[in-house]
């Protein structure tokens, strides 16, 4: 009996409460918003799903129930996640996929709004909208403008800069102009693509511009990528990423720069035409912190600082030095290799792209406004053409161009403005003024 008694005992274990630590540890808590956080939740939400709004008078913006902290603060979690994807490409420039490809793909990875941004041209975007609007996805048109940074003013060691561009859903206000700004770059590619292809056959490693033309398709500027798979196919090198370690790097063997407009005259034809202005990719920049400066100078409104692969915390603070907004995206392409980000894949936080909205919806709105009135001004045909061209419906034969036109006008602020924009004094005495441009121009047919 003493020995029994001495003997060690085992500690008593309680097994409900070891359930539950384990339930609790995989199952995990929700992760709920604070109340900064629910109100940008709550103006982003209402901004991507405006359409939906609209059309019914149910709140799209929808949460679990909230609780009370030990502060009496109210906590919320979102019902419906909001992925944005700010920075992609199609076969409109260097990427792989079509963009109603790019659109379906988006759609599966959750992605609620698309920025497409090919490199020099918005030729994309109507086929995106079109596409958009069969998945109830909401299209930023955009483009990645090739630039050139002189450290010197003209003069001194140069760098290419990319610079996006993110307009409303009627397009830049000066189209022409920008598309004229645009045609010269994608000139310059074509004679950058021969240059390339020339060194290239001085290193011994030949292509056919035949077969580079062929890859880049039909009215597309060649790009470092389009003769990078044509090196591939002619078996000079072992895969895509060789080919730009090796030959196409900027400042490579075989690297060569086009006709690219100065990077700073190029932000400011951005914010001229109804844009927002944000450095693409400063990671790739040799020295980025004098670029920016420079940059904010000239009107850069951010920059991106986020990528699939989290924060970056020496970009964000450069933002943050600077007063600009933080963006990021995933640069999809579409190569289909295990180490390129998938669309959609960027985590933005909630509060990065409600800051972004807060300035990018006022130039958006003033953009809008400035594009009604010059049609106001002359509403021929090929002015309407413009903001059709990013429109997602097209105009049906059936209806005569004013109604048309006017069905056009309300569908595109539905899409973009929110009901207290739409009613602003101003929007209501264009809307006024064009009506009966309208059915003046209707009577005099």
């Amino acid at each position: 009996m003493m020995a029994d008694k001495d003997s060690p005992k085992k500690p008593i274990v309680n097994n409900s409460n070891n359930k539950n630590k384990k339930k609790k540890k995989r199952g995990g808590a929700k992760r709920r918003m604070t109340h900064e956080q629910t109100v940008a939740y709550k103006s982003v939400s209402e901004w991507v799903f405006l359409e939906n709004q609209s059309n019914s008078s149910s709140n799209s913006v929808s949460f679990d129930d909230g609780f009370l902290d030990d502060f009496g603060v109210q906590w919320y979690q979102p019902k419906e996640k909001l992925v944005f994807e700010f920075h992609s490409h199609t076969t409109c420039s260097d990427g792989f996929l079509s963009p109603t490809k790019l659109v379906e793909r988006a759609h599966r990875n959750g992605v609620k709004v698309l920025a497409l941004t090919d490199h020099d041209t918005m030729s994309g975007i109507p086929e995106a909208m079109e596409a958009a609007h069969r998945f109830g996805i909401k299209i930023i048109p955009g483009v990645e403008i090739s630039t050139i940074f002189y450290s010197r003013g003209d003069s001194g060691p140069e760098e290419p800069v990319h610079i996006l561009a993110y307009y409303s859903s009627c397009g830049p206000t000066k189209y022409a102009v920008l598309e004229k700004f645009l045609e010269a770059i994608r000139n310059g590619r074509f004679l950058r693509a021969k240059n390339i292809v020339s060194k290239l056959q001085k290193l011994k490693l030949p292509v056919k511009w035949e077969n580079v033309a062929k890859i880049a398709g039909k009215g597309v500027a060649p790009g470092r990528l389009h003769i990078a798979r044509a090196m591939l196919e002619a078996g000079h090198v072992e895969n895509l990423k060789q080919a730009f370690a090796r030959y196409l790097y900027d400042g490579g063997p075989a690297y060569s720069t086009g006709s690219e407009p100065v990077a700073e005259e190029t932000v400011k034809l951005i914010r001229e035409t109804g844009g927002v202005a944000v450095l693409a990719h400063p990671w790739a920049l040799k020295n980025p912190a004098a670029i920016v400066r420079r940059l904010k100078d000239a009107g850069l409104h951010g920059m991106e600082a986020y990528r699939s692969d989290g924060k970056l915390s020496v970009y964000s603070d450069l933002a943050d030095a600077h007063d600009l907004l933080k963006l990021g995206g995933s640069d999809y392409h579409g190569r289909g290799g295990q180490h390129e980000s998938d669309v959609g894949s960027t985590s933005l936080p909630v509060l990065v792209v409600h800051e972004f909205l807060k300035v990018a919806r006022p130039i958006w709105c003033n953009a809008i406004r400035e594009i009604m009135e010059n049609y106001m001004k002359d509403p021929s045909d090929s002015n309407l053409q413009h903001i059709v061209k990013f429109g997602k419906f097209k105009l049906s034969k059936s209806i005569s161009p004013s109604g048309s036109a006017s069905k056009l006008i309300n569908r595109c602020l539905l899409l973009w403005l929110s009901e207290e924009e739409r009613e602003d004094a101003e929007f209501e005495t264009i809307k006024s003024e064009l009506t009966k441009v309208l059915e003046a121009g209707a009577e005099s047919k």
